[in-house]
């Protein structure tokens, strides 16, 4: 999962790091394509059909724009000045899964959008730390929900992180709200992908668009959504997704 994980995070630096306005979205996605295959590791979005999804998904990276949150189809539309820009991204290697996403502003950015997305990430930080052998699920997903809800966000309803390991999805969810001291105890040799959502309004509720993959806000406000995939080890949480030393020069900002 480690190799897996190296390869996740450097292909993310590069997609950062090539976004920018007019660049278009397919073009981030074969760029992924690319560099996956160079790797040697399998995209793992690629074909991947859930039971509630109409058909299989059809690109490499999800890449949602402003008020998409998550899953959106990488399309031929050029990335604009100002556009909130949140990629997920996740490959197998010998069978073996990870998972990781980051959030951007592509060009000039607004300061409420790089509030949203720095209170994303302090609420990743904030799930990594607490993911330490003994402790309780409900303390992962309390220190989650605390920090974005404490700077006035919303929180994507019915979405969080998830278990990995040969599969992308497996046990147990972990809901980015909830109780400390409640929920399953954290042991060495579990991996968990924890990906906060937080959507400016300070609203949760979603919607669908009609390709049945796309998740927008009802609200159509900006969302930002950053994920790591992280393993619970004797010496504390250990971050998988991490970029390389031969990831993209400038590149390596919170992926």
């Amino acid at each position: 999962m480690g190799a897996a994980g190296r390869v996740v995070g450097d292909v993310l630096a590069a997609v950062k790091h090539r976004a920018a306005p007019g660049v278009t979205l397919r073009e981030l996605d074969v760029l992924a394509a690319d560099l996956i295959a160079q790797a040697g590791a399998r995209p793992t979005f690629l074909g991947y059909h859930p039971d509630w999804a109409p058909r299989p998904y059809p690109g490499v990276i999800c890449a949602s724009v402003n008020d998409a949150v998550v899953h959106a189809i990488p399309d031929a539309k050029p990335l604009r000045p100002g556009d909130l820009l949140s990629v997920d991204l996740a490959v197998h290697v010998d069978g073996w899964c990870a998972d990781a996403a980051f959030s951007v502003v592509v060009g000039r950015a607004d300061p409420v959008d790089v509030a949203l997305i720095e209170a994303t990430e302090r609420a990743l930080a904030a799930g990594i730390a607490a993911a330490v052998p003994g402790a309780r699920l409900g303390d992962v997903a309390h220190a989650i929900g605390s920090v974005g809800r404490a700077a006035g966000f919303g929180l994507l309803a019915d979405h969080g992180g998830h278990g990995v390991g040969r599969a992308m999805h497996e046990a147990p969810f972990v809901p980015n709200e909830g109780r400390a001291g409640r929920g399953l105890t954290l042991r060495p040799g579990l991996v968990l992908a924890l990906e906060p959502m937080l959507v400016a309004s300070g609203a949760d509720a979603y919607r669908h668009d009609p390709d049945g993959w796309t998740v927008r806000t009802a609200d159509r406000s900006r969302a930002a959504h950053v994920e790591h995939t992280v393993a619970i080890t004797e010496d504390g949480p250990r971050v998988l997704t991490l970029p390389s030393d031969r990831a993209v020069a400038g590149a390596h900002g919170h992926c």
